[in-house]
């Protein structure tokens, strides 16, 4: 079992999700805590490399693993969750 944390960003940004959005992204938040059994989860590339994403609709979730904490640092719609800042 991990520990699943959500950065500060990470929590406005789920406060601001549609609240039927919302309650799948809970939903997703506790499959993370069974990493690494989590299934759809990808790894990502190039820049963001040592990231993982996770989807539920539209919606993604960007995600790190230091040792056994699952650190969710951005949650966003797919037309801007690529987008670096």
């Amino acid at each position: 079992m991990a520990t699943v944390t959500l950065t500060p960003e990470a929590y406005r940004q789920a406060d601001a999700l549609p609240p039927p959005i919302r309650g799948r992204l809970w939903r997703l938040v506790d499959r993370l805590e069974r990493w690494p059994e989590v299934s759809g989860a990808k790894p990502l590339s190039g820049p963001l490399a040592g990231y993982y994403r996770v989807r539920t609709g539209d919606y993604r979730v960007r995600f790190r693993v230091v040792g056994e904490t699952v650190i969710i640092d951005k949650i966003g719609h797919r037309s801007t969750f690529y987008e670096l800042r």
